[in-house]
């Protein structure tokens, strides 16, 4: 069974990235920028391979390519709940050849779980912008006997600790939801961490986890294929893309309720501002192409448009609101 579920797992991602790679997303290309011309921009992804940040980096590198005059290559360096990858960007050389794709929420987190952290996500990176909000999806393993939100809260009190809640890792952007939603629905639940995303969603699908908050992009194909099923969405309204699963807040009577996979791009600190300013504006040119807001929007995740500077800022009340919910919920880490 593990050997199956490891293939099936291989060629779920194969899958995945064979469509990202399909041609149509047309945007005229600009002249080669001196600052990445003949050079080689790598996208550091501090997670596995078939979870959000590597599909959207995976989307994303062939159209900066086309616009920068660069190579640009995806490294998955996974490790430590997404912190390994971090780190290494955070100490490369701040000349915006080597980026950090990632879940902000997850980065903005890491202060408040791991306290020997070799890195500040404030001081030591230059933000670039919020590539794409996806939701969290609130799924569950079709055989679990609970239809939605508020069922799934009444079968853990009625057996608490006999839920297992997969996670992509200890710490993560989905484990503190997991814990804000336990926190606020007065259940509790067994966290079970694996090695990212994708490896979380197809053991829920498998069976040996029951229920996880994950990333809609790449959790609702699954949902789609009948592998899993949905009970909520974590967004603050219902999402166009699935707009038959109501939001926590709804579904499971716990107002405000909002979280979800906040993807971002960071250069290291020091990087020169004309240099952010470079890959801001083609980033957001490419994110701003109808061909690239039907793929996002058909994939379960949307735009939100805004400065660096607004980046940076929406980092810095992350780390704060998680630093809150950490702390309320005496959660331990170890």
């Amino acid at each position: 069974m593990k050997n199956f579920s490891i293939l099936r797992r291989r060629l779920a991602g194969a899958t995945a990235l064979a469509a990202l790679a399909a041609p149509g997303l047309a945007l005229a290309q600009a002249p080669a920028n001196p600052a990445f011309a003949g050079k080689t921009l790598r996208i550091i992804v501090p997670n596995p391979a078939g979870g959000t940040s590597d599909i959207l980096a995976r989307l994303l590198a062939p159209r900066l390519q086309e616009q920068l005059g660069a190579t640009v290559v995806v490294e998955n360096k996974a490790g430590a709940t997404g912190n390994l990858g971090s780190d290494f960007v955070a100490k490369s050389a701040p000349d915006g050849l080597t980026l950090l794709l990632t879940d902000i929420g997850s980065l903005a987190i890491a202060p408040s779980v791991f306290p020997n952290l070799p890195f500040d996500p404030v001081k030591d990176f230059a933000p670039v912008l919020l590539v794409a909000y996806s939701p969290h999806l609130l799924a569950a393993n079709p055989a679990l006997p609970a239809k939605d939100a508020k069922e799934l809260i009444a079968l853990a009190k009625a057996k608490p600790n006999s839920l297992n809640f997969a996670i992509s890792g200890t710490g993560g952007a989905n484990h503190l939801a997991g814990i804000e939603f336990a926190l606020r629905s007065g259940i509790k639940w067994t966290y079970i961490p694996y090695k990212g995303g994708s490896q979380a969603i197809n053991d829920v699908a498998a069976g040996q986890a029951d229920v996880l908050f994950n990333g809609m992009v790449a959790t609702y194909p699954m949902v789609q294929g009948g592998k899993l099923k949905a009970l909520a969405i974590s967004s603050a309204k219902r999402f166009p893309s699935a707009p038959d699963v109501p939001t926590v807040a709804e579904s499971a009577g716990l107002p405000g309720f909002e979280t979800g996979s906040y993807q971002g791009i960071a250069a290291p600190a020091g990087t020169p501002p004309a240099v952010v300013a470079a890959l801001h504006g083609t980033v957001s040119k490419i994110l701003a192409t109808p061909e690239m807001q039907e793929r996002l929007t058909k994939m379960g995740a949307e735009t939100r448009p805004g400065s660096s500077a607004d980046f940076g800022k929406f980092i810095r009340d992350e780390k704060a609101r998680w630093a809150k919910v950490v702390k309320d919920s005496g959660a331990k880490f170890d």
